[in-house]
């Protein structure tokens, strides 16, 4: 144990498969619980183009921040610094509280939104560098080069700030893309080596330099089971919004058969990201892609369905007939979730052209037809169609598996 900190109590487990998520990384993951849930919030009545510009944004700032932590565990495991992650957590808070601010225009929140996730990445670089682990799998993890415009924008008005703020989320994207772990260890070595030569100092570098820098690569099953979790409070953000609307409304037919298709569709999710995916991403097979392209995915989906979930919050209070930003809102969170399984796919190695005519194709352009052209369906129809869109995969997937297993009986 630290002198300076505690540690995460945890026994070592005998394999990578034997390991899950411990107390500190679930109490960790209500944090994420609080924070979808005030970002969905943002799309709730009927919103524009500004309000999900907005929404993605923060999407992806708290989606950084978490993935952040949630790798750090991942690595550090039982020397996972305790005091270090509930940090963390209350900095995440700050930002989940401040969402509604940011929405409404108000510069202190912005101001304390943006203060709190420069804080949180900062502790994250910190305590990759107390490690002196360079993690290969997310650089941007312990990289300041995406604070810089946060930083900045504690200072600027909107909507500057918020130029700023997609500035600095690009920026992590290109450091994750762009940059391997070892060019950062090289160019840490590099500095070190040249202050040394203008010090005219031959002493060795101090600790935790560059030349005591390793690197760290994520517990594959761990990870996983973090990121499904995720991907499981997303679709139970799904269920409450449901949830809150219907409890407010008079009950009556439309408004019953408005939740037996919510429920359905959000089942139909789940089945499809963790029955036939890997770690809440559909049709994504273990190991086949880079973290590097597997963490994007999971963000993306993860953004979709909790699009996906203030939609159909929002459909309670309309039974009639959608506005067209509602239903465009649930159409694309869909579309988009069915394009970003299809990307998926096309890592598999067992992939089939077949499968992407037959279902991925369909999943697609189907949501976005009725999204154009289904003004006049009433809200209960539009979200059942969804429903049965969302079920064909699943039922492609299960016809195609019976040639396979008829064949192997044949064999034996």
């Amino acid at each position: 144990m630290n002198d300076d900190d505690t540690t995460a109590p945890a026994p070592r487990p005998s394999s990578e498969e034997n390991r899950h998520a411990s107390w500190l990384e679930l109490f960790f993951d209500l944090v994420a619980v609080a924070g979808v849930a005030q970002i969905a919030h943002l799309l709730h009545g009927v919103p524009d183009l500004a309000d999900l510009g907005l929404y993605a944004l923060l999407f992806l700032a708290f989606w950084t921040a978490w993935i952040c932590f949630t790798l750090y565990a991942n690595v550090a495991y039982e020397n996972t610094h305790v005091r270090t992650v509930l940090a963390a957590m209350f900095g995440m808070a700050v930002m989940a509280a401040a969402v509604p601010g940011v929405h409404e225009g108000d510069d202190r929140h912005a101001r304390v939104f943006a203060l709190a996730y420069v804080l949180v990445r900062v502790l994250a670089s910190r305590a990759w560098q107390h490690r002196r682990q360079i993690l290969v799998d997310w650089p941007a993890a312990q990289m300041s080069l995406g604070v810089i415009p946060w930083t900045v924008s504690l200072w600027a008005h909107a909507p500057t700030r918020y130029w700023l703020w997609a500035l600095g989320i690009a920026l992590d994207l290109y450091v994750t893309f762009a940059v391997s772990a070892r060019d950062i260890v090289e160019h840490k070595e590099a500095r070190e080596a040249r202050e040394a030569r203008q010090r005219r100092d031959s002493r060795p570098a101090r600790r935790g330099s560059a030349a005591g820098t390793s690197l760290a690569r994520s517990q594959t099953e761990h990870l996983s089971e973090r990121l499904g979790l995720f991907v499981i409070i997303v679709l139970g953000e799904g269920v409450a919004q449901v949830v809150e609307a219907t409890s407010d409304a008079e009950w009556d037919k439309k408004l019953y058969m408005l939740a037996v298709a919510a429920f359905f569709l959000l089942a139909m999710v789940w089945a499809l990201s963790f029955g036939h995916g890997y770690a809440g991403v559909p049709h994504l097979a273990a190991g086949v892609l880079p973290a590097r392209v597997a963490l994007p995915l999971h963000c993306f989906v993860s953004g979709c369905l909790a699009a996906l979930a203030a939609a159909l919050g929002a459909a309670a209070e309309h039974l009639e007939t959608l506005p067209d930003a509602t239903r465009w809102l649930m159409c694309s969170a869909l579309a988009g979730y069915f394009t970003l399984s299809g990307l998926a796919w096309l890592g598999r190695a067992d992939r089939e052209r077949r499968w992407l005519l037959s279902v991925a194709l369909p999943c697609c352009v189907l949501p976005l037809l009725l999204a154009a052209f289904g003004a006049r369906l009433h809200t209960v129809t539009v979200v059942w169609l969804l429903v049965l869109i969302t079920l064909w995969p699943i039922l492609y997937e299960r016809r195609s598996a019976k040639p396979s297993k008829r064949a192997v009986r044949a064999g034996t």
